[in-house]
């Protein structure tokens, strides 16, 4: 049987490695940014590239993280700070010209799924096994979301309930010079733990 050997949060942090000038520009931009500055300072939250800690082979077949990344696309690897116990997640990302619906404007449908996909993982921590599924997502479109622009994606988990744990998030821009972030969509989700759970916990480890 085949071992697959997962990175641990430091690597992933090191494991990318931009191929081009822009996207080195994209990735300084975002690792330097100064949210992603104040939240590396705060030690309740873990910083990493959960997409990296997926085997490549694996990665190829994600959509976030493989289908949908490289250039024009997400560019780079989202950067992910996750509060301890399952309490919130920001994650910093760049959406490139590459994932629009109309010309310019990234896909609503991509939007959502980004949405859903930081909400299972800020959520999934404070879950019994660790792991759920979606049981429904409701989504409020605020604001065209331009693409070509840095965004910022922020989920909270409101409340837990044995197997169940309900989620509200947001994307908003990602401004310079302190200015106030425009809020693109919200999203509130309800996340419910199966009952093969225990199974599905050390798969989820695996493409996490």
């Amino acid at each position: 049987m085949m071992t697959l050997k997962l990175s641990t949060d430091e690597e992933t942090l090191s494991a990318f490695i931009p191929g081009d000038e822009f996207t080195k520009q994209v990735d300084d931009y975002i690792r330097n940014h100064p949210l992603a500055v104040s939240l590396r300072e705060d030690p309740a939250f873990t910083e990493s590239r959960p997409h990296l800690k997926m085997p490549a082979q694996m990665r190829e077949r994600s959509l976030t993280g493989g289908t949908l990344a490289g250039p024009d696309k997400i560019v780079v690897p989202p950067l992910v700070f996750c509060e301890d116990g399952g309490k919130s997640l920001v994650s910093i990302l760049y959406l490139g010209p590459s994932l629009c619906g109309h010309p310019g404007i990234v896909h609503g449908g991509l939007l959502a799924t980004l949405l859903d996909e930081a909400m299972g993982r800020c959520c999934f921590p404070a879950l019994p096994n660790r792991v759920g599924v979606t049981a429904n997502l409701n989504l409020d479109y605020r604001l065209p979301a331009m693409a070509g622009n840095y965004v910022a994606l922020r989920a909270e988990t409101v409340k837990v309930e044995g197997r169940k744990a309900w989620v509200e998030a947001r994307i908003e821009t990602l401004p310079e010079d302190g200015k106030e972030p425009a809020v693109l969509v919200e999203a509130k989700a309800l996340f419910i733990e199966p009952k093969q759970a225990a199974a599905l916990s050390g798969l989820y480890n695996i493409t996490g």
